[in-house]
């Protein structure tokens, strides 16, 4: 995952058990795996809008980690990234991340899809 959109926050302990808090780290890891796929793809947010039918404004807030989408979003961003969503929820923390299909060829052999 690249660090170049969004910056790294050191949460203190005593926080790290308030849901607010994992919401927000689950948001926040949505928002940059959306971010790091699309500029690997080389296409702007507007670009990105047209082929999910969402506005730039709610492309912008959810790679800001400001929106928590539904599961019909979620393919329709895996579908216009041209990639599989790969999300781990872990008590404390979430990592998520799109997975090309050119990378995926021996992937669904070892793993059923979600």
């Amino acid at each position: 995952m690249s660090r170049g959109y969004h910056t790294s926050w050191t949460i203190p302990e005593e926080h790290r058990a308030d849901p607010a808090y994992v919401e927000a780290g689950a948001a926040i890891a949505l928002g940059q795996a959306v971010y790091d796929r699309r500029t690997a793809l080389g296409i702007d947010q507007a670009s990105l809008a047209e082929r999910t039918g969402l506005s730039t404004e709610d492309i912008d807030r959810l790679e800001g980690g400001g929106a928590m989408p539904t599961l019909p979003l979620l393919r329709t961003l895996a579908k216009a990234l041209d990639a599989a969503l790969d999300v781990s929820i872990d008590t404390e923390e979430t990592r998520v991340s799109f997975v090309p299909h050119a990378r995926m060829l021996g992937w669904s052999r070892l793993r059923p899809p979600v």
